[in-house]
């Protein structure tokens, strides 16, 4: 199997969903602020976060209905 990330962009990742130690936020920063790569990675990051946190997910109504349905019905077994 190819690895397509390298271990540097793996910790990007954890950086910006704030998983990362203030130790290791200090090493990221030198690793984003040192190398342009590694920067338009960061920056890339941000924005398809920023993108994916802007995504709403809606059940269809018949989901809804067959759920509500269930409950109705729904008789715990003692």
């Amino acid at each position: 199997m190819t690895q397509t990330f390298t271990s540097t962009q793996n910790e990007i990742i954890r950086y910006v969903y704030n998983e990362t130690s203030p130790s290791e936020n200090r090493l990221i920063e030198e690793w984003i602020t040192g190398d342009t790569e590694n920067l338009d990675f960061y920056l890339d990051c941000l924005q398809l976060k920023e993108e994916m946190d802007q995504i709403v997910l809606v059940p269809k109504d018949i989901t809804l209905e067959r759920i509500f349905d269930y409950s109705k019905n729904y008789k715990p077994a003692y």
